[in-house]
């Protein structure tokens, strides 16, 4: 599937396919930061979009495309999904904002999440992901006493100082002190201690280290962040029985995986639950939520007449938020179907990949789960961080940038993952593999990717 013909003329004396989206972009930039209100979303063209249905999304040039970035993986069901649009339009006009009490729909919600995942037991709305695995860390630290945060190389939990470090790290930096931003407090770095994902005796060296002083491990099931990297069953029943014995927090930040691979979100499928769990992205189909959710005794910190632990946020709970919550929830568990189909499609991805890859001889690995995909160009098949640093990241993201260009939206940036949502089709799959078979041969003969 090609670019949609364009719904403008180039400018004059131009073959310009963008010119919208360029003017669009300029004119973000007189006003907003670097043009984007977050700092991953400048990736050059397409620069804006004016339009989303279903699986497709379409920028301000007229050029339509198969949405694989899905906003970060936000977009589950599909764009504007009827069951969540009809929610929404039906919850304008009864309670906007009141700033105190409690609205019936919160505590539907926090009925509902509790009844699906796992781990828990009660749970509080917030706006985003960021903030809910804030307010996690924050009532791991009051609940044990304790300094210490454990993250995995390569893991994202948002912007604030306690995660905002060690993501994805060149070689030089990965695993010693690489904060995301300037501004953080070198205590809030030296707070954080860094492991690799599925090595628990690196988890073990740091508790030996720091005896008594972990709070929490916080990770990923699968860090999505970094493309999807599997968990070996024995590194999160270890992770588990490690918590378990330490009295050390165990946190899922399942803002990507929560909902996406299983109604009761990963832990469900991999058996093992958590102390605390935060989810959002996907739980609304793209309207800004998150939560966090866990063991009542855990969660009764956040009590404001009886706690000890400060829970605040005027649009915590919104009601239009959680209207696009509840529908989508309650299609997933009317929809079993759901993750049939999308696992299905997702495997078809990934298996098309491997024919394509072991056909060309080029040195890449596929990767993910469910409706989740991505390629990795590495001599081995990654399990962990360390595989990732010989990743080729020029190929990455080429391959990402080609594929857009051909109308198959994948985010052009290293190690960002994909995404099959409710709304794609088998022909759709289809379409992508015949586009990916012609751009990875392409890069294959023109040398821009490595034999096997």
């Amino acid at each position: 599937m090609a670019l949609s013909p364009a719904a403008t003329v180039a400018a004059p004396g131009t073959d310009d396919p963008y010119p919208r989206g360029r003017a669009l972009a300029a004119a973000a930039e007189k006003v907003i930061p670097g043009g984007v209100n977050s700092g991953t979303r400048f990736v050059g063209e397409p620069y804006g979009f004016a339009d989303a249905q279903g699986p497709r999304i379409t920028d301000v040039d007229g050029h339509t495309y198969l949405d694989y970035h899905a906003a970060f993986g936000a977009i589950l069901l599909g764009h504007n999904a009827e069951p969540v649009n009809r929610a929404v339009t039906e919850a304008i006009g009864r309670v906007d904002l009141t700033g105190l009490g409690v609205t019936p729909i919160e505590v539907e919600l926090a009925e509902r999440v509790s009844s699906v995942i796992p781990s828990v037991e009660s749970m509080i709305a917030t706006m985003s992901g960021s903030e809910a695995t804030a307010q996690a860390i924050r009532l791991s630290r009051a609940v044990t006493g304790r300094q210490h945060v454990i993250k995995f190389q390569g893991g994202f939990h948002g912007w604030h100082d306690a995660v905002a470090r060690n993501v994805i790290s060149t070689r030089e930096r990965a695993y010693g002190t690489d904060p995301l931003s300037r501004g953080i407090l070198p205590e809030a770095i030296a707070s954080t201690l860094i492991a690799e994902f599925n090595d628990l005796s690196s988890v073990q060296a740091l508790f030996d280290e720091h005896d008594d002083q972990i709070a929490c491990i916080i990770l990923e099931p699968i860090p999505h962040n970094v493309g999807a990297l599997l968990p070996t069953t024995e590194f999160v029943n270890g992770l588990r029985e490690l918590c378990s014995r330490t009295g050390t927090v165990l946190i899922f930040d399942e803002v990507i995986t929560g909902f996406r691979h299983a109604l009761g979100g990963f832990q469900e499928v991999l058996g093992v639950t958590p102390d605390l769990t935060t989810f959002g992205k996907g739980m609304a189909n793209g309207h800004p939520i998150g939560g966090l959710g866990g063991r009542r005794e855990l969660m009764d910190h956040f009590d404001g007449r009886t706690g000890d632990v400060l829970m605040a946020g005027t649009f915590n709970g919104h009601p239009l938020a959680c209207a696009a919550a509840l529908a989508t929830i309650d299609h997933l568990a009317e929809n079993p179907d759901f993750y049939t189909r999308t696992h299905a499609l997702g495997e078809r991805m990934r298996t098309g990949l491997d024919a394509i890859i072991a056909e060309l001889g080029i040195s890449a690995y596929t990767s993910g789960f469910g409706g989740v995909f991505n390629v990795y160009f590495t001599p081995r098949q990654p399990s962990g961080y360390r595989d990732l640093l010989d990743n080729d990241n020029a190929a990455y993201v080429a391959f990402h940038r080609e594929m857009t260009q051909r109308g198959h939206l994948m985010l052009p940036m290293a190690l960002k993952r994909n995404h099959v949502s409710g709304a794609h089709t088998a022909d759709d799959v289809e379409q992508t593999l015949a586009a990916a078979h012609e751009v990875l041969g392409l890069m294959a003969g023109d040398g821009r990717l490595v034999r096997s």
